[in-house]
């Protein structure tokens, strides 16, 4: 009898266990959707799909208010009684029209974008799948919200509302990319991201100090990787993907491999993927300006101007690329998670485009000119607690260690001395973040965070006779740079209609240098920076419905000066030389926002957010002097001496505004539309348009999708920018720009419409493609050297398993 009394109470518990099981399935093919969220506030609980759709919702037990959620479908609204009962399958229908939308940019936490006071945009897997990018900064691109600016083809620096490069934030599953070297220069470190290994991708527009602290100003832009998935019962849980893909305007071959197993408490997801990229080919239709008639190449020991064959082809400009990833994950029960992650990325050489096409006296300036390796390395460890206390429901430790490694490698024409500069950064961080729901309505969301970058740089000069080195200047001094914070987040919803959210931050930095006068008479020996900021927002949401959202906000971001600003020695353009500038305080931002999505019906969705910042003790680079002097010799040439100082005001205001329609059968008309004007004080008090305060741009999108079958055609274009309103840094530049009719530097406006299919042939394959460019435009993005790919045919291949 106790026999079959324990028999019955072990069924009963297997029972109960299996009922804890919801699988969530697309009402319309059937297929299990990965990646939908649930959430409850009482008990506080998260959870999301698996690659099979299917989620544990025990910790929901109770709960009379889980909300289901996946961009794409409608909302859901359910019980536990409700999901935990009959067959625990729900299925989800696609939507028309929707205001709702989880991210978790705006405090490290899951929101409904319903919640938040700022305007972020979301790229999906899906939005990723059919567009098929390239790169990590052609997927932001994509978006039609963030601009892109090349001055290589192994690169692609964000524009976001007038601001760009060490004013914008990377983050990677919530550790902060940006380091003490990032630059006020052009960046290509997102490059770095592999868009194959990326689950989820927000961009967090306008100032984001609160949460993530310096260089947060003009917006952020957070990466999520591939998660490992756990099994939900007793079975292995092993799938997996592999795709390959090619392009034809630059010969590109791509291979990709992910896979992920799983049992009940330990999983694991790889993810590895190559790329190989020849000379970019340009467009046939547009300025003459842009053409590569020659370049320079090397023969018996001497640098020779060779006719190019194909004056389109961009020469040099390819590059190769490793992506590796591997992530650990632990939950030995429901309320720990600990996550490992390394990730690792290393490029090829590649050459800097915009100084090959810089000439002097009628010849090419270089002889090369190229990046070396860009290596990128992340050893990141994040473990999770969930329990209901006094102080937290749940608790989010990440440790971190990234290391970077970058390289400049150039020589004049026919010069004997390659010069090569070599810098390296150990980056550490730690970040505690708490969240807690306090009474009705109300959450608190505060962290902890430390950050130390080590900096080594070193500088070579190489004779390519003899291959004898010595000793060169270095583009930095030894230095470390370090962060220490405190920062909270109030999240109060008053009613149905109003929500009102305020945060604060206080940031201690500091920045320690030595510098070496061996090869420039410095009169100073060291730098020693200590300071702190203090930044904050406040915010309201009003939501009279479900078809209608208001938003207005105020915040304020900070950027501290890092090592770039404080010791760099480099020539920013022919005749100038940038020298360091000990004496630096940080640069701060004040923002005011205001946001409105309406739905009218079920078919019409238009958003609109305008935004003015400004700029206050700016960081800019000015004419300097060195031990008196205002001009030194720098690689062989008299050059003007110039600083980075805190020497300006800057504004930036604008609009980004959004369109969405969905038509009968299956059609659906969308549109972006970003406009963002700029200003910044120069030395002499006059005004002079903002260099990243990119020309108004956009995209539009026709698609039209069923069951298996996706097609869109878009058209993604951006204003021109004429000479009297060009940047005044920017005029001088007549190597990157076309030019107008008095024989002034100007960039021209333009468009591509481009055409993608993506067909799922069986339950594991899906082949997709497409043609960018189609009209063959040659044309050139505001501040790039290279010119956009002409005529693109773009085939790929994916399959699961």
């Amino acid at each position: 009898m106790r026999r079959l009394i324990l028999s019955c109470l072990l069924t009963s518990l297997v029972l109960v266990s299996y009922a804890q099981i919801l699988t969530i399935k697309d009402k319309e093919n059937n297929e299990p959707l990965e990646l939908v969220t649930l959430y409850s506030e009482a008990p506080r609980a998260t959870a999301m799909t698996n690659s099979s759709g299917m989620v544990d919702i025990s910790e929901f037990e109770g709960a009379d208010k889980i909300e289901v959620r996946l961009v794409g479908y409608n909302r859901i609204v359910s019980s536990y009684a409700e999901l935990a009962a009959g067959d625990r399958v729900l299925v989800m229908e696609p939507s028309n029209i929707s205001l709702d939308q989880v991210v978790v940019s705006a405090s490290k936490w899951s929101q409904s974008t319903r919640d938040v006071p700022v305007h972020i945009a979301t790229i999906t897997p899906k939005d990723a799948a059919l567009l098929n990018p390239q790169t990590a900064a052609d997927l932001l691109g994509a978006s039609g919200q963030v601009f892109i600016q090349k001055s290589q083809q192994g690169g692609g620096s964000p524009m976001i509302r007038g601001f760009a490069t060490n004013r914008l934030l990377l983050t990677v599953d919530g550790v902060r990319m940006n380091t003490a070297i990032f630059r006020g220069g052009n960046l290509q470190n997102v490059i770095s991201l592999d868009p194959f290994a990326t689950e989820n991708t927000e961009v967090f527009f306008g100032p984001g100090s609160v949460i993530y602290g310096s260089d947060a100003i003009g917006g952020v832009m957070s990466f999520t990787t591939l998660t490992p998935h756990l099994s939900l019962n007793e079975e292995t849980l092993a799938k997996g993907s592999a795709a390959t893909r090619f392009s034809s305007a630059n010969g590109e071959k791509t291979a990709h491999l992910d896979f992920n197993v799983g049992w009940k408490k330990w999983s694991s997801v790889t993810s590895f993927s190559y790329n190989d990229y020849g000379d970019l080919r340009m467009g046939t239709k547009g300025p003459d300006d842009y053409l590569r008639p020659f370049y320079v190449q090397r023969i018996d020991s001497v640098d020779r101007v060779v006719t190019n064959d194909n004056p389109l082809v961009q020469r040099p400009s390819g590059y190769q690329q490793t992506n590796m990833m591997q992530k650990l994950r632990f939950a030995p029960n429901k309320r720990w998670d600990v996550v490992y992650a390394f990730h690792y990325s290393e490029t090829s050489d590649y050459a800097r485009y915009d100084r090959h096409i810089r000439y002097k006296k009628g010849l090419p300036r270089y002889g090369e000119w190229s990046y070396g390796p860009q290596k990128w390395m992340m050893n990141n460890l994040t473990t999770s607690y969930t329990t209901n206390t006094g102080l937290f429901d749940q608790v989010t430790l990440r440790l971190a260690h990234q290391f970077f490694e970058e390289s400049r490698i150039d020589r004049d024409i026919n010069g004997s001395t390659r010069a090569i500069r070599i810098e390296k950064v150990n980056a550490y961080s730690a970040n505690l973040d708490f969240s807690k729901s306090l009474l009705a309505g109300q959450k608190l969301f505060y962290g902890l965070e430390m950050i130390y970058d080590k900096v080594d740089s070193e500088g070579m000069d190489e004779n390519i006779s003899t291959g004898e080195k010595a000793v060169g200047p270095a583009r930095y001094p030894q230095s470390d740079w370090s962060s220490y914070a405190a920062y909270a987040t109030y999240q109060n919803r008053l009613s149905d209609l109003l929500l009102v959210q305020a945060g604060a931050r206080f940031n201690s930095f500091g920045l320690n240098a030595t510098f070496d006068s061996s090869f420039y008479p410095f009169p100073f020996s060291t730098a020693d920076l200590n300071n702190g900021a203090l930044t904050g927002s406040v915010g309201v949401v009003l939501t009279p419905g479900e078809k209608l959202s208001i938003s207005a906000n105020l915040s304020t971001g900070f950027r501290s000066p890092n090592v770039d600003d404080v010791g760099k020695v480099f020539d920013s353009e022919p005749g100038a030389v940038v020298v360091p500038n000990p004496d630096l305080e940080a640069e701060y931002a004040y923002n005011a926002e205001v946001g409105v999505a309406k739905v009218f019906g079920d078919f019409l969705k238009l958003d609109a957010t305008a935004f003015y910042t400004v700029l206050s003790n700016a960081l800019v680079r000015r004419d300097f002097t060195l031990n008196g002097l205002d001009s030194i010799v720098y690689d062989g040439e008299l050059s003007q001496v110039q600083a980075i100082q805190n020497a300006a005001r800057a504004t930036v205001y604008g609009f980004q505004a959004g369109l969405e329609v969905k038509l009968p059968e299956g059609f659906t008309v969308s549109s972006r539309y970003n406009v963002q004007v700029g200003e910044e004080e120069l030395d002499d008090g006059s005004k002079s348009p903002s260099r990243h305060a990119a020309p108004a741009f956009g995209v539009s999108h026709f698609m039209y999708g069923v069951k298996n079958l996706k097609l869109d055609f878009y058209a993604q274009y951006s204003g021109g920018v004429g000479f009297a309103d060009m940047p005044e840094e920017e005029k001088g530049k007549t190597e990157i720009y076309a030019a107008d009719k008095e024989g002034n530097t100007y960039s021209p406006s333009w468009y591509t419409l481009n055409f993608k299919v993506s067909q799922k042939i069986s339950d594991d394959i899906i082949i997709s493609g497409g043609i960018e460019n189609l009209t063959d435009q040659r044309y050139k993005p505001y501040s790039s050297g290279m010119a956009g790919a002409g005529r693109n045919f773009i085939i790929s291949l994916r399959t699961s398993f």
